[in-house]
This record gives structure tokens, C-alpha cells and sequence, in this order.
């Protein structure tokens, strides 16, 4: 315990400190600004590279790298530091049914695969599950400084309070690029080249996982999304999903083998911080709508052939008749 105590600080005072570039100067995210949105991040992800090599760190180099790739697609990225990142799978200015991932711990640049591996499989079953015709898109959100899953700030809502007014402004940029007009021309990802019908607009949903179910609990209010899905939650800091204020539905699913069902339901304030999340969203009293999840674990929601990823996508989709319950 005590050389845990001694790591795990060290180690984050040696992130923090690893040279990268600030963030490229991006035009406001229009669907015809895309492309050169997506280059930016490209090019800024190998400066950081090249930084982060010369400075002696190889592992975060190579991170740097391989997010460099042509083939990839960053709306924002920040190699300072942790690392923030937020990476877009499919046709997004064109897609009907739109998913957004929020992290929990330990997520950060160095970690970022597993994450990216979330994100590509949820959008690989979106894909093949989606009705003819029907686009689908898929955001990885690493948009906030996520706690480390031993350590004192995973227990509070501090870092979720930091991360909620940037997830609410993301949320409200993508309403405004999808809304543009100038979707039917953006010309990135494979396509049949149709914009949306006038006056529609694509689904949204929230697919928020551990911590990151903190963070949407915060940010809930006012967001215009069309659904919240709360899995492997160790709550919200609420005590009812109508205490989030929001339209969306709110889901909430836990694999029977998540070890976060362990985790005490409680919440109360020290000195001013808040400990602790509250009631469980899996409980009938917070009231939001269960869904199976299979007997997983957490790490395991977007598992090929789970329960859980299956329900997951239905709800993505909006075949919300179609998603089985737990």
C-alpha cells in the first residue's frame, strides 16, 4: 500500500511532464471543415511523436505515432500530458444514428487501444445491424483527465465536474455540424454520398462506461441527446435518473461478473468534496430502464457477441422494443 502511495503519484508527476505541441488552431467543426480538422490532428499527433521520442519516452512516442496515421480521424487531440484524444469511426457528418463513448479510470493516451477497441467494435455491430440505408458513427470522447482507478479521485465527483461543461460543449458542436447543411458534401469516409433529409436530425446516444457514467450524470442536464446508457455504473451522484433532468431515456446495465457491483452505494461530503456516487442506477428506485449484460465482466460491455454489446447497438439504433432486459 505504501509503495503504491509513492508509484502511483510519481508516476503521474512523469506524464504530466512529457513535452508535447498544444492543440492544433482548428476553424469552427463544420461538416466541410472536417477533412482539415482530421489532417490538423494528424499532423499535431506527429509533432507530439517526434517531442515525446526526443524527450526519451518510446512508449508514448510510439502512442503518438500510430495516431499520426492516415487512416485516422481525430476531431480534437492533445498529446500533453495524460493525453486527451477524441477519434470518430464513420461518415459523421452524414450519419443517422450516432454513438458517443465516455471513458471511466485509467484512460489516457497510453492507454488508449482498449479504448479505440470499444469504439471500433461497437461501430463494426452498428454497421452490420443497421437497417439499408441507415449511417452510423461512432466518437470516441477522451475529453477529460480521467482518474487513475487507485487513487483518492475516483471516489469523487471532482474530475466529473471538470469533465461535464466540456462534454456538454461537445454534444452541442456535433448537434451544429450534423445540422449543417453542408453534410452532403463533406467528403471523408465511405458513403453513398446522401445527405440527411432537411429538418432531420441524427440520434445520439451516450454510452458511458464506469467513471464515465459520473461524468454523463453530471452533464446530463440539458444535453440534447436521445439516450443515456449507464454500464458497469458505480452511480451518477444522483439518486434518481429524473434527478439528472434530462429528456433522454436513461438505460443502465452491470455484467453479473463486474466487480463494481461491490463498490458501497453511498455519498456524502468531506470538507466540501464530494465522496462517493450514490444510489445505483440498477436499482428500481433510480429508475432507469435495466438491460441485460450477460455474465461479463468490466471490461467486457463490448465483447463480440455479448448481450451486452448487442443491446448496446439496438439501443444506438433505436430499436429500443427489441432490447432485452435484466
Amino acid at each position: 500500500m505504501i509503495t503504491g502511495a509513492v508509484v502511483v503519484p510519481l508516476s503521474g508527476a512523469a506524464r504530466a511532464e512529457i513535452p508535447a505541441p498544444a492543440p492544433a488552431g482548428l476553424a469552427p467543426m463544420t461538416a466541410a471543415t472536417l477533412d482539415e480538422t482530421y489532417e490538423a490532428n494528424r499532423a499535431n499527433a506527429a509533432e507530439a511523436s517526434r517531442m515525446a521520442a526526443e524527450y526519451g519516452d518510446r512508449e508514448r512516442a510510439a502512442a503518438d505515432r500510430e495516431m499520426a496515421d492516415p487512416s485516422r480521424r481525430f476531431l480534437a487531440f492533445d498529446g500533453r500530458g495524460f493525453g486527451l484524444a477524441t477519434e470518430v469511426f464513420g461518415d459523421l457528418a452524414r450519419a443517422d444514428r450516432i454513438a458517443v463513448l465516455v471513458p471511466g479510470s485509467d484512460t489516457s493516451i497510453d492507454t488508449y487501444d482498449r479504448f479505440r477497441d470499444t469504439a471500433r467494435s461497437l461501430h463494426e455491430q452498428l454497421t452490420r445491424r443497421a437497417p439499408q440505408g441507415t449511417r452510423t458513427a461512432v466518437v470516441a470522447w477522451l475529453g477529460y483527465e480521467t482518474p487513475g482507478t487507485v487513487s483518492t479521485t475516483v471516489t469523487t465527483t471532482d474530475r466529473a465536474e471538470q469533465a461535464a461543461p466540456e462534454l456538454r460543449e461537445f454534444i452541442r458542436q456535433l448537434r451544429a455540424l450534423t445540422a449543417d447543411e453542408g453534410s452532403g458534401r463533406a467528403g471523408q469516409g465511405a458513403g453513398d454520398g446522401r445527405a440527411r433529409a432537411v429538418g432531420t436530425k441524427p440520434r445520439i446516444s451516450l454510452v458511458c462506461h464506469s467513471y464515465g457514467s459520473v461524468v454523463c450524470g453530471r452533464a446530463a442536464s440539458g444535453l440534447d441527446v436521445d439516450d443515456i446508457a449507464l454500464i458497469g455504473s458505480p452511480g451518477t451522484g444522483v439518486d434518481t435518473a429524473a434527478a439528472l433532468h434530462t429528456r433522454a431515456r436513461v438505460w443502465a446495465a452491470r455484467g453479473s461478473d463486474d466487480w463494481v457491483a461491490e463498490v458501497p452505494h453511498v455519498r456524502f461530503d468531506v470538507l466540501g468534496t464530494t465522496v462517493g456516487f450514490g444510489t445505483d442506477p440498477m436499482s428500481p428506485s433510480f429508475g432507469a430502464r435495466v438491460f441485460a449484460a450477460g455474465d461479463g465482466g468490466h471490461s467486457d460491455y463490448f465483447r463480440p457477441g455479448s448481450t451486452s454489446l448487442a443491446n448496446l447497438t439496438r439501443i444506438v439504433l433505436g430499436e429500443t422494443s427489441e432490447v432485452t432486459h435484466g
